[in-house]
């Protein structure tokens, strides 16, 4: 009898991938979930690093991701790409930002990977569109919702989520405090919420 191995997944991304392997991150809470649950035999591979943008991904992308010849690929990454251009002026403009992101996702699917793709959630909670790169992070998300439309690739609009969750749990309007601890990287809320978006975009692919 044939014992079927577990599909690899590699989560790529940026210091919240990094966390997401530690206790109570998204990546662990998925784990924890398959071994409590039973279900689909899933490897989970973190491979963030805090501070990424998409053309450092592009930079290490064969030795983090298509050396280890995963299954699934998924592709989280965007955050700094905004943030940076305000914190920092080192951000990613959206012409580069889709001629990297395209040229992982061409690489992998000609591996044979399946890929998924995700929005960048939130940089600041406010629901009325008041936190100040709300405008680049609507932008970005939609770049990448018609990258995974063009390369039929799977998508978590981690954007959206967001968006619909603050809207309903922060009557106040706070800037963190909700999903995330400092406006970006989450809280146990948060990791749990993309735990549940990242297993429906991983049953869904």
């Amino acid at each position: 009898m044939q014992i079927q191995k577990p599909l690899m997944v590699i989560f790529f991304g940026d210091s919240i991938t990094n966390a997401g392997v530690k206790p109570g991150g998204y990546i662990t809470l998925m784990q924890e979930k398959i071994k409590k649950d039973g279900g689909p035999s899933y490897e989970l591979i973190g491979a963030g690093i805090g501070g990424n943008k998409v053309y450092d991904l592009y930079l290490r992308f064969q030795e983090d991701v298509l050396d280890k010849k995963p299954d699934v690929v998924v592709i989280y990454i965007g955050v700094n790409d905004v943030w940076h251009k305000q914190s920092s002026q080192t951000g990613t403009d959206p012409d580069k930002f889709v001629a990297f992101y395209t040229a992982m996702i061409k690489k992998l699917q000609a591996s044979g990977i399946q890929v998924i793709v995700c929005t960048p959630a939130v940089i600041g909670e406010r629901t009325d569109f008041s936190n100040s790169l709300d405008g680049d992070l609507n932008r970005y998300s939609q770049m990448i919702r018609d990258l995974a439309s063009k390369y039929g690739c799977g998508l978590v609009d981690l954007r959206k989520a967001f968006l619909e969750y603050n809207r309903v749990n922060n009557p106040d309007n706070k800037e963190s405090g909700i999903l995330t601890t400092d406006r970006v990287h989450l809280n146990p809320k948060g990791n749990q919420l993309l735990a549940d978006l990242m297993f429906k975009g991983l049953s869904t692919k």
